[in-house]
């Protein structure tokens, strides 16, 4: 999983560095890497999600 980006003849290494901001950020590698840099079991993931999950019916419910 790897992330390339090939120069073109003349091009700048402003516009190279923004090109891989742009292709990490749309692949979602910096998001994969938050998610795996704590170990979280999986009954704590499961009560995220619940929790998670309550926020949003709350957040719909009480926004019309």
């Amino acid at each position: 999983m790897s992330t390339k980006v090939i120069a073109q003849p003349g091009e700048s290494v402003d516009s190279l560095i923004r090109k891989f901001n742009k292709k990490v950020q749309n692949e979602g590698v910096l998001a994969e890497i938050k998610k795996r840099e704590h170990y979280l079991k999986p009954s704590l993931k499961k009560q995220q999600k619940i929790q998670m999950a309550r926020k949003k019916y709350i957040r719909n419910k009480f926004s019309k």
